[in-house]
């Protein structure tokens, strides 16, 4: 989903759990003001400062076919090719905005609001549909999910997790425990042990790292792995239940990042908790296509 901290959607999860490999760890979220610097910047066959910080991101979220470390920075990674117009215009289409191609100002400022860490794209052939995509909410390759049966999770917080951030977690169980008449969610102690494990965690930490505040604001991670992250860095978590102007809702956020604990992925529609990204000041119940893609996914009526 993409969340308003200051990157694109507001969102929350950067989810690319399993797919290190390609850019992984190396693929850092450029800051704001070098992304908002480039609006309107460039055409087709230039070459611009700061382009690869755009071929970066959309690289990290499925758009582009793009490798870059922090040792590899050359001046073609600047240029303004057939590949990056292309995946602009796939990007663009994806979050339902004007597909010209170009940085314009709607698509820069789509990408500066925060959002899920999970690439919104499986394939680089841009337009092309897997099988495995239904028509708007989408379910990861293999389908992966919780075992035949399993409808009752235990979840855990780690000892330093904050009391303050647990009401809306549990809130956000409780959404997708009334959306199915099905999954049940109870919170143990024993967060070793516990099928799902939430925690607050900062940059490098053992999977996917966090980029600071304004970024990436969470991740998690499909069945049967029950991680899920949110970044300690983000400084205006809103606890709700009330929508507070610009805060980042975690209770939004939290049943997005569950729903990939699931085992979906992200939606196409906007009004859709599913969906990549999230703005400040914003709450989103679950929608109907979320709904539908978590029955689909387990057979349920």
């Amino acid at each position: 989903m993409t969340i308003l901290p200051r990157l694109p959607i507001v969102f929350f999860l950067i989810f690319l759990s399993q797919t290190k490999g390609s850019f992984g760890n190396h693929a850092k979220l450029s800051s704001i003001e070098s992304i908002e610097q480039l609006k309107g910047c460039c055409k087709k066959s230039s070459k611009v400062q700061g382009l690869h910080q755009i071929k970066l991101y959309l690289a990290r979220f499925g758009y582009l076919n793009y490798q870059i470390t922090h040792d590899h920075v050359s001046a073609e990674d600047n240029e303004f090719d057939d590949e990056l117009e292309a995946a602009l215009k796939s990007y663009q289409r994806y979050y339902h905005l004007n597909a010209t191609g170009t940085l314009d100002g709607p698509t820069i400022s789509q990408m500066v609001i925060p959002r899920c860490g999970l690439p919104d794209k499986r394939t680089y052939i841009h337009g092309s549909k897997s099988p495995h995509i239904v028509p708007h909410f989408k379910l990861f390759p293999g389908h992966p999910r919780w075992p035949p049966g399993k409808k009752q999770f235990t979840y855990a917080f780690p000892s330093n997790y904050s009391n303050k951030h647990v009401p809306p977690i549990e809130r956000a169980f409780k959404q997708w425990t009334t959306a199915t008449h099905y999954f049940t969610f109870s919170k143990i102690a024993d967060f070793k042990h516990a099928d799902l494990k939430l925690s607050f965690e900062q940059r490098k930490h053992g999977d996917i790292d966090f980029d600071g505040p304004g970024k990436a604001a969470a991740h998690a991670f499909w069945p049967t792995d029950g991680k899920l992250h949110f970044d300690i860095e983000e400084p205006n978590w809103s606890d709700g239940p009330g929508i507070e102007p610009m805060k980042l809702d975690l209770e939004t956020v939290a049943a997005h990042e569950i729903g990939h604990l699931l085992g979906l992925d992200h939606s196409e529609v906007p009004n859709a908790a599913m969906f990549p990204s999230i703005s400040y000041g914003q709450k989103k119940p679950l929608h109907e296509d979320d709904i539908k893609g978590i029955k689909t996914l387990y057979g349920l009526k």
